[in-house]
């Protein structure tokens, strides 16, 4: 299969910009120039607009199997390719049957490239050490939207003390949450769930996660960031074996949230300050925090129409956060060089795959092409996911992908996925992340 993308702003690692063509044949970049006279098997107009890499979102529920009325790998992997989404890394199966299981589903139903973590719990060590598909072992250090929880001090030990595969915690307390609940006791106030999970709980547990970390020289990847305080520890600790990620919910909300769109931004661990917030921007730009995902978790709206502490925690996120971002970097708040990084080439290298998230002869060509001259709302009746619902719904972005492409073949192009589209099984290569490619501009 050959594809040519003619007349397209190629976004290079630096940041600069490469007005040309870029032919992939057999799933990579195969020549990039000012213009390519070569046959292909389909030639896209790119008609200027930005042509970037792929995205890979480090951090995925998509409900299967269990919660398919929610999302499953086929919708979920739809709304990923809408949002210029080319790879994810989906929560956990926790043996190794269902591992086997998940791939071949995904294998039928995925129209771009997946990956899955294989789930701790406090009994499993034996399929934790069997398993060689998962991308990396999720531990949730406290109870969140599933029924995964290791909290004790022994079974942490355990797990961190045995084989060397990256380890990803949901770093909340869970002793401190459950004093906080019985404290806020009957309320119905949702902004108490941030007092409930407060900062202090993220602080503890990931404090805890740094020091087994480095007392075993164990590979860590701390999800979803969500306070400055969080922030400044791992920058301070910070060892080429951990490693570190925000969400766009935490990045673009605030406590003030909660007074607009209610338990729609309900979240674990919750929103917090508007001094978090843009403290984890600093945390991006300075290299404290690694990369971006979205911890994209779907409800239904009669679930969060249940109102607080009813309402299940989670909000959908593939489709937004591109553009999200591309609207924040039109605004000043990030370059083109540091959004590659952080949701393009990091998440690769974190979790040792090799030759995506760049632009370069020989890389894969797992591409998206945005428009960043047009704007247009979050729409709920627009989006892919099966909940059908955004909380950044009315937000007006720019950024929008027109074609994602993945393994040099188009899968979502003009506002429909191609028929037949199929994404592949990620390779991960590495318990410690890969080095920096010598590629440059």
């Amino acid at each position: 299969m050959r594809l040519l993308v003619r007349n397209a702003r190629i976004a290079l690692p630096s940041g600069e910009l490469y007005h040309g063509d870029l032919l992939a044949a057999d799933g990579t970049v195969a020549v990039i120039d000012r213009e390519i006279d070569q046959p292909a098997d389909e030639v896209i107009d790119a008609r200027g607009h930005l042509l970037l890499p792929g995205v890979m979102d480090p951090q995925v529920h998509f409900r299967e199997p269990g919660n398919e009325h929610k999302e499953d790998l086929g919708s979920g992997s739809r709304a990923a390719a809408k949002g210029g989404i080319t790879s994810f890394l989906e929560m956990p199966t926790t043996n190794v049957v269902a591992m086997a299981d998940k791939m071949a589903e995904a294998a039928e139903k995925s129209v771009v490239n997946y990956g899955f973590f294989i789930g701790a719990t406090p009994d499993n060590l034996v399929d934790l050490l069997a398993d060689t598909l998962a991308c990396g072992i999720k531990v949730f250090m406290a109870a969140s939207t599933g029924t995964l929880l290791v909290d004790r001090e022994e079974d942490l030990e355990n797990i961190f003390a045995h084989g060397s595969r990256l380890i990803a915690v949901h770093a909340e307390d869970e002793a401190r949450i459950r004093s906080r609940r019985a404290e806020f006791s009957g309320s119905c106030d949702l902004a108490d769930h941030s007092r409930i999970r407060d900062g202090e709980s993220a602080f503890l547990a990931t404090r805890r996660a740094v020091g087994l970390s480095l007392k075993y020289r164990r590979r860590l990847h701390v999800l979803h960031l969500s306070t400055g305080r969080e922030m400044r520890y791992i920058a301070e600790h910070k060892q080429p074996f951990i490693s570190c990620e925000a969400l766009p919910s935490h990045l673009f909300l605030n406590t003030d949230a909660y007074a607009r769109s209610g338990t729609l931004v309900q979240i674990n661990p919750p929103i917090r300050s508007e001094e978090d917030r843009l403290a984890l921007w600093e945390g991006l730009r300075s290299g404290a925090i690694d990369c971006i995902a979205t911890d994209h978790a779907p409800h239904r709206l009669e679930e969060k129409a249940l109102g607080y502490p009813r309402a299940p925690s989670g909000m959908p996120g593939v489709e937004t956060s591109l553009p999200l971002m591309l609207t924040a970097m039109r605004d000043g708040h990030c370059s083109l060089a540091e959004l590659q990084r952080w949701m393009c080439y990091n998440p690769a290298r974190l979790y040792g795959v090799r030759n995506k998230g760049r632009i370069a002869p020989g890389w894969d060509a797992d591409l998206t092409l945005v428009d960043m001259v047009h704007e247009k709302p979050v729409r709920n009746g627009d989006l892919f996911t099966r909940v059908e619902w955004s909380p950044f719904s009315g937000w007006v972005l720019t950024g929008w992908p027109l074609t994602t492409i993945v393994g040099g073949r188009v899968v979502y192009h003009e506002g429909e996925i191609r028929p037949n589209a199929h994404g592949s099984a990620l390779k991960f290569s590495s318990s410690t992340p890969l080095e920096d490619s010598p590629w440059s501009s």
